[in-house]
C-alpha cells in the first residue's frame, strides 16, 4: 500500500494497464536527432530531418506491437541542466511530438534532458501527450551536467497551472549514469518511498548505464516498497523480459531494438518484432497462471463453504 495522502483532482497512479489496456505494456524510445540551440544539430537538414527520423521509427515500433513511446532528445549533447535550457528545445520537441502523434495513434511520454520536468510537460500539453520521464524527481544526485535535484514540488504546481494534471509523471529511482553517494544513506526502498510520496504516477528502475538491466534485487525491493506501476528504464531484451515482468508492468526499450545494440543506430524492425511477440507469450501464461489460480481458489472456497449433508436419522 502507498502511505502518500490522495492526490484530490491530480492523477490517479498513472495505472499502466488503464493507459496502455494489457498487462505487459512495451514503450518504445525514440532518440531525436540533434535539435536546434544543441552543438550537433545541422541547419542545413533543418528540422524536416529530425521529424523524417521519428516518424519513420514510430512507424516501424507500433507496427511491430509497441503500445507507446517515449520521445526524448538525445543527441542534444552535452546536456544542460534544467534552468538552462532555452524555449528553443522543447518548441523543436512539441513540433515533433505533434508530428509523431499524427503518424501513430498510441499513448506517447516526453523526456526533455537533463530532468527538464517542466519543458516534457509543456511539451506534452502541446503536444497531446500522456506522461513524462523525470530522472530526478525527489532528492539530488551527481549526474555528468553536475548536481541534479528533485523538482516534484515545483513541478505539480506548474503541472496545475498549465491545466495538464492528466499528464502522468514516471519518475526514476537511482537512475543510471551518475552517483547517488549523496542519498547512501537512505535505502532504495526509502527512496522509492519518497516519490511515492511526492505524487510520483509510476516509478522507473534502471541498470548503471545505457543498455544495462536493472538488479533483479533493485526490482524486487522496489515492487514490495510502493503499489505504483513499475517501469524498467534500461537493459529490457528479448532474452530478459520473463525475469522483468515478472515484477515489472511495463519496460521502456531503446538500445535493445537497434542494429548493434547501441542506443544511436537504426530501428531494427526483426528485434522489435521478436520483442513484442516474446512479451505476447509471457503475458499470455501469466493470465491462464492467473486464470487459473483463480479457479483453484474459487473450487477451495466453496468446499470450504458447503453445508455438511443432514442425517437422515431423526432422534
Amino acid at each position: 500500500m502507498t502511505d502518500r495522502p490522495s492526490a484530490g483532482g491530480t492523477p490517479e497512479g498513472g495505472d499502466l494497464e488503464r493507459l496502455f489496456g494489457r498487462r505487459f505494456a512495451l514503450v518504445g524510445m525514440i532518440h531525436l536527432l540533434p535539435l536546434p540551440g544543441s552543438p550537433r544539430f545541422t541547419p542545413e537538414r533543418g528540422m524536416a530531418a529530425v521529424i523524417r527520423q521519428a516518424t519513420d521509427e514510430a512507424r516501424v515500433l507500433v507496427d511491430a506491437g509497441f503500445d507507446g513511446l517515449v520521445i526524448e532528445n538525445a543527441w542534444d549533447i552535452p546536456f544542460l541542466k534544467p534552468d538552462d535550457i532555452g524555449p528553443e528545445t522543447p518548441a523543436a520537441m512539441a513540433v515533433v511530438a505533434a508530428e509523431v502523434a499524427r503518424t501513430v495513434g498510441v499513448p506517447l511520454g516526453i523526456n526533455c534532458l537533463a530532468n527538464a520536468v517542466d519543458r516534457s510537460l509543456a511539451v506534452a500539453a502541446a503536444a497531446g501527450a500522456r506522461f513524462v520521464r523525470s530522472n530526478q524527481w525527489v532528492n539530488a544526485y551527481v549526474a555528468n551536467e553536475g548536481l541534479v535535484e528533485g523538482r516534484a514540488g515545483r513541478m505539480v504546481r506548474y503541472r496545475r497551472a498549465i491545466g495538464a494534471d492528466h499528464v502522468t509523471v514516471w519518475a526514476d529511482v537511482h537512475v543510471k549514469l551518475g552517483s547517488h553517494a549523496i542519498t547512501a544513506d537512505r535505502s532504495l526502498a526509502e527512496q522509492a518511498k519518497d516519490a511515492t510520496w511526492f505524487d510520483a504516477d509510476a516509478l522507473i528502475v534502471t541498470g548503471t548505464r545505457l543498455g544495462d538491466a536493472p538488479l533483479t534485487e533493485h526490482l524486487r525491493t522496489i515492487r514490495a516498497a510502493t503499489d505504483l506501476p513499475l517501469v524498467v528504464g534500461s537493459g529490457a531484451r528479448v532474452d530478459n523480459l520473463g525475469d522483468i515482468f515478472a515484477y515489472a508492468d511495463g519496460a521502456i526499450v531503446g538500445s535493445a531494438v537497434k542494429i548493434g545494440g547501441v542506443w544511436h543506430g537504426r530501428v531494427d524492425r526483426d528485434v522489435c518484432e521478436r520483442m513484442c511477440a516474446s512479451r505476447d507469450v509471457l503475458e499470455k501464461e501469466t493470465e491462464e497462471a492467473a486464470a487459473a489460480d483463480s479457479q483453484l481458489r474459487t473450487t477451495t472456497d466453496s468446499k470450504m463453504t458447503r453445508p455438511s449433508t443432514p442425517s437422515s436419522t431423526y432422534p
